[in-house]
């Protein structure tokens, strides 16, 4: 498994906790995907125009043979098997899960964008990957530096509600 890759987690609809381990349960089934460190949970504030819920977001931090693309199919699956549905951009949601780095690959298609392009605006995807994230990590000070400029602007706000024993 060569491939290491961040993934940013998120639910504000139904049993939150439920729809997050759902999702974890079956990453971890997928013999092709090793997880390796997990965050705490993170209460947040949504982003975007569409008044909801707070969300409950995290980052993993795993290993998989896939390619993105391979792994962006095998994540909206999961997304479908916990119930998403796409109805309203930025909506409330199920599940979300998103690949936000891919080694320390740069690229765009129709389908996927990887670094995530929102990923660096939201402290929900930055503060969890920071926390997993080793100090060699390519993006590290770049993240750290972010975090720094978004919490200036007191705009979205993210509260840590738990540390996970994970046994990574």
């Amino acid at each position: 498994m060569h491939n290491q890759v961040y993934i940013s987690y998120g639910s504000n609809l139904g049993d939150i906790q439920a729809n997050i381990q759902h999702a974890l349960v079956l990453l971890t089934a997928d013999s092709r995907i090793r997880i390796e460190r997990q965050s705490a949970f993170y209460q947040t504030t949504p982003v975007g125009p569409v008044s909801q819920a707070d969300f409950v977001n995290g980052a993993l931090k795993l290993r998989t043979d896939y390619a993105a693309t391979e792994l962006l199919a095998v994540l909206q699956a999961i997304e479908q098997a916990c119930l998403r549905q796409r109805t309203v951009h930025w909506g409330p949601r199920t599940l979300d899960l998103d690949i936000i780095f891919f080694n320390e690959e740069q690229f765009q298609t129709p389908a996927l964008t990887i670094p995530h392009p929102e990923a660096f605006n939201r402290l929900f995807v930055l503060v969890p990957i920071l926390e997993i994230c080793k100090a060699d990590f390519y993006q590290k000070t770049a993240i750290e530096h972010q975090i720094n400029v978004l919490q200036a602007t007191a705009t979205q706000a993210i509260k840590r509600l738990e540390e996970v024993d994970d046994g990574r």
